[in-house]
């Protein structure tokens, strides 16, 4: 599929559970770059109630780097709440390109020296000023379903 989620050092548990549940329901591909704060195994899922576990079309790399190595011709998006770019403003209808959103760690984001790097590939959200950030599983969503929108909903 297309569409991608890459969640980089994810420190919660539910979020992933939430963020991979909806990979399930979209038919999204969900990327893990470690270290993970937590277990995956089928037992740690079993009792934390994720019974689609096993339905996750789910990867594994040791850092961001191999990732990026694997999908060379990938559109990667690094969301972060401080981006100049709209989600919305993106096209993502484009069924044949694989379109990656990377998250950071709930704690401290991406690493600086990525987004430095790559300011023409941050995203955004906008939102009020009374918060921080979004929750990174409602994040996810809004961004997977906005370009399976585009997509006039392919492959679901």
């Amino acid at each position: 599929m297309p569409i991608h989620v890459a969640l980089y050092q994810p420190e919660i548990p539910p979020n992933t559970g939430n963020i991979a549940r909806t990979c399930v329901a979209t038919n999204t591909t969900l990327h893990l770059i470690h270290p993970l704060g937590f277990d995956i195994d089928e037992k740690t899922a079993r009792r934390a109630g994720m019974d689609y576990w096993q339905h996750v079309d789910l990867k594994e790399y040791n850092n961001l780097e191999e990732m990026f190595e694997k999908f060379p011709e990938a559109r990667f998006y690094l969301i972060e709440t401080g981006g100049n770019k709209v989600h919305t403003d993106m096209d993502f209808s484009n069924t044949e390109e694989d379109i990656f959103f990377v998250f950071g760690k709930e704690s401290t984001g991406l690493p600086k020296d990525l987004l430095k790097n790559n300011t023409d590939k941050i995203l955004t959200i906008p939102m009020g000023e009374k918060v921080r950030s979004l929750n990174l599983s409602n994040t996810a969503a809004i961004l997977i379903y906005e370009a399976l929108r585009q997509q006039n909903y392919n492959g679901i």
